[in-house]
């Protein structure tokens, strides 16, 4: 399952279960003030396997955070910043050209 950052549009939820991925957001955990170290172990342990976020700095803060959890991925999304009906419609754009692909113990920028 994939956990979505609390700055990812929450209807990505909705578009990931279209495209077979299960996912949730931070926000709906209760998880939307964990720092993104604390985040990215919390959902690991929670069993979640791939956090998609839209933070730059994200590598930095979480770094430490995916050695100790090396079965876990992060995503930065570089889509950019735009109304959430056009960046819905440009997500679904990228996935059809090239679908995520997490790579565990890293953070990976997609498209």
């Amino acid at each position: 399952m994939w956990l979505l950052d609390i700055n990812a549009p929450r209807a990505l939820v909705r578009v990931l279960a279209e495209m077979g991925v299960a996912a949730e957001t931070a926000q709906a955990r209760g998880w939307s003030t964990l720092s993104n170290g604390d985040l990215v172990e919390r959902a690991a342990a929670a069993g979640f396997t791939c956090l998609l976020t839209r933070d730059q700095l994200f590598a930095e803060s979480a770094a430490q955070a995916l050695q100790r959890v090396p079965g876990f991925a992060v995503v930065r999304l570089t889509l950019p910043q735009m109304r959430e009906a056009e960046f819905i419609s440009a997500f679904r754009a990228a996935w059809k050209t090239v679908p995520i692909a997490p790579r565990p113990g890293e953070l990976v920028p997609w498209p």
